[in-house]
């Protein structure tokens, strides 16, 4: 990986991940501000030692810390990451979080990840209302799928048209693999050539799959006949084909002053593009067009000869569309996190990853729409890890809150402070596993 590759992909997980511990820590301050609980610090990441800013305004010290692991809100009166045990042998003060009813303090703690759901519904609403929701229907693919080694292992073949999986419909073309992955599939059903196939999916394959997906692959792609002409179905906003004025429907007739009268020698003539612009001549209804496209940085015009749907959606439609596609996106991740105790496929070692892994998932180029929706994702699998009940996270504080709350009795300072203890160890066991895992990886390509 080159160093422009590191730093773009390292400047989006920063940018991202600020945004979404300043708000998750805003969801603590300001209920915490509305009870009249004094906040001593807000610090975007962490700052043992030292900080590289801070300010103080009022009673609350704001900074940015040089580690960039996360952040914190110290709120007066509250057993947390500080272990500030010189305050807490103090008797309780009436602006200290112990001093407030439960109801309050069950407020304040969940009010991060209350926050964190929000900020990922927002933002898939307000990605619906500017791009719509766009797909490739199974049933609208008319050559069917065309497969890999893997896929033709288990009995799949180019030409092959998926009826469903485990006898259930997917609409979706792209979500296959992943639904395959979560549900544990065993078998595809294919219209074969009008024949119903029905093809098990033997102990292995999911695995297999996986490997095939961390490369950014799949075993499966829509299927296009060699001989048959590329014809531009479906053109990315913003891709190099929609920029030059390529419209639906356009023939490809010639790259270049070459004749690419299929599929076959069309893709063939692009792969030999060294250009970063071409002449590409297209038949467009009974007339022939000029245009002169500037293929991105990977070489390619971004049009596919599949049919794809887009659903628009106004700004009202898009409010309970953004919160579906939030409530789906933590299904699957719930989902995913259960197959690594339930599957026999699925180890904890290939899986699990640190912020390299994080890094990883967002694009080579910078690109917003990218961004933002991995940064919805990452709000979601952040107000999840964070509601665990596992203590020194908001969720074991939340817990104790709620035996407090059902049983009137408090746990004992002493108790919280030990469990405190007990939830960072935890943490930064699993933290220093994980990114352990990425340097493995890093250093031997496993």
């Amino acid at each position: 990986m080159t160093l422009e590759l590191i730093l773009v992909k390292g400047g989006q997980l920063i940018l991202s991940l600020s945004i979404l511990v300043v708000l998750h820590e805003l969801g603590h301050f300001i209920p915490a501000k509305l009870f009249k609980t004094r906040v001593e610090k807000f610090y975007l990441f962490f700052d043992p030692w030292f900080s590289l800013f801070k300010i103080k305004k009022g009673e609350t010290e704001y900074g940015i810390g040089w580690l960039p692991l996360g952040g914190y809100v110290k709120i007066s009166g509250m057993i947390d990451e500080s272990m500030d045990k010189e305050q807490m042998a103090k008797p309780p003060q009436s602006w200290e979080f112990r001093a407030k009813p439960a109801w309050q303090r069950l407020i304040i703690m969940i009010g991060g990840v209350t926050v964190n759901i929000l900020l990922a519904f927002f933002i898939y609403a307000m990605i619906l209302w500017s791009n719509g929701y766009t797909y490739m229907p199974v049933k609208d693919l008319p050559y069917g799928i065309q497969v890999d080694s893997l896929g033709k292992s288990i009995g799949l073949q180019d030409g092959d048209k998926i009826v469903s999986i485990d006898n259930k419909e997917v609409k979706e073309f792209e979500k296959i693999p992943v639904y395959m992955i979560l549900h544990g599939s065993k078998t595809i059903q294919v219209d074969r050539n009008g024949q119903p196939v029905n093809v098990t999916i033997p102990d292995g394959f999911i695995r297999r799959v996986m490997g095939i997906m961390k490369g950014g692959g799949s075993f499966i792609a829509p299927y296009m006949p060699d001989t048959v002409p590329y014809v531009a179905r479906h053109i990315l906003e913003d891709g190099a084909g929609a920029k030059a004025g390529l419209k639906p429907e356009d023939r490809m007739l010639a790259v270049n002053g070459v004749a690419t009268p299929n599929v076959k020698s069309f893709l063939a003539e692009m792969k030999n593009q060294k250009s970063k612009t071409i002449d590409l001549q297209v038949l467009r209804g009974t007339d022939t067009v000029m245009l002169h496209p500037a293929l991105d940085t990977t070489g390619k015009l971004n049009v596919l000869p599949y049919t794809a749907v887009t659903i628009p959606y106004n700004f009202f439609e898009s409010i309970p569309a953004g919160v579906r596609m939030g409530v789906d996106k933590l299904n699957s991740y719930v989902l995913q996190l259960r197959l690594l105790f339930v599957s026999k496929e699925v180890k904890v070692t290939e899986s699990l990853g640190g912020f390299g892994s994080i890094a990883k998932l967002f694009p080579d180029q910078w690109n917003w729409l990218d961004f933002w929706q991995l940064t919805a994702f990452l709000s979601i699998i952040l107000a999840f890890m964070n509601i665990l009940p596992i203590p020194a996270l908001d969720g074991g504080h939340v817990l104790f809150l709620l035996y407090e709350i059902i049983t009137g009795r408090k746990p004992s300072e002493k108790f919280l402070e030990y469990a405190q203890i007990v939830g960072m160890v935890i943490l930064l066991g699993l933290l220093l596993f994980a990114n352990g895992l990425d340097i493995w990886r890093g250093i031997f390509g496993k």
